[in-house]
């Protein structure tokens, strides 16, 4: 089963088509169907890791002054409890709590699965991402995921590799910054060459331009552990930049094998 991250961008590509939309619909296409599919979401950054683990997640708008045509969108996806259990024993000793009640579905998972899987029929589960933990945890859990592949998971990382919100332009509707250019050629220069190095993608000069906070920036650290841990090359599935400080770059992995 293939991999993917996704720059998932602005709230409005789940009701918008663009090429970044058009992708995604491609991809969902392309992939085997899954049993289940398992994202890291940069919109479920709390202070622990843990799992989805109810039977109907709910659809989370967590975004403001956003269209009311957007807060309509549902993504009405069964979970799969038992996925839970299943990473949980995956990944030991490292610890995942079962979240029953807390969380759902954001935004962050659903404005990618409506394009890629539109009837909302496959489970969804998200992992949250521990902000309490440093690069190479999210690093090596990646690569600990990487099995989840064999047993018919899809795993998709939804985040941003260059996600600076006060630097956006909206005149800059479809181009970067040359800063954000260079950090997002660099990190897929990385990803290619050595994924499990990515985390020392903090030494470049345009890192903290590129990644203000660390929420949007860490899915692509699962993502290049999964690949890390993974036979099966990595592909770019569509790339470019909005806003000027956005990029929204989105890679598969094993998907052309």
């Amino acid at each position: 089963m293939p991999a993917a991250f996704v720059g998932h961008g602005s709230p409005m590509n789940a009701i918008e088509s663009n090429r970044y939309t058009d992708a995604w619909k491609r991809f969902g296409q392309a992939v085997p169907r899954p049993r289940a599919i398992l994202v890291v979401s940069a919109h479920w950054y709390i202070n622990a890791t843990a799992v989805t683990a109810m039977p109907q997640p709910r659809t989370i708008h967590d975004f403001y002054g956003f269209p009311r045509e957007l807060f309509g969108v549902e993504y009405p996806a069964p979970g799969l409890p038992e996925l839970a259990e299943e990473i949980s024993d995956l990944v030991h000793p490292t610890w995942v709590g079962a979240d029953v009640d807390s969380w759902g579905i954001d935004h962050g998972t659903w404005s990618v699965l409506v394009h890629a899987f539109p009837d909302a029929s496959i489970p969804v589960v998200q992992l949250a991402i521990n902000a309490n933990e440093p690069a190479e945890y999210h690093l090596q859990l990646g690569a600990k995921l990487a099995g989840l592949r064999e047993r018919g998971v899809l795993v998709v990382a939804s985040g941003n590799i260059v996600h600076n919100l006060r630097g956006m332009d909206p005149r800059l509707s479809d181009s970067g910054y040359d800063w954000a250019q260079r950090f997002d050629e660099a990190a897929a220069a990385q990803l290619h060459d050595s994924p499990g190095d990515v985390a020392t993608l903090d030494a470049h000069r345009d890192y903290a331009l590129a990644v203000p906070t660390p929420d949007h920036f860490i899915p692509f650290l699962y993502f290049a552990g999964i690949a890390s841990a993974s036979t099966g090359s990595v592909d770019t599935l569509v790339s470019g930049y909005t806003y000027g400080s956005l990029s929204m770059s989105a890679y598969t992995l094993g998907l052309s094998a």
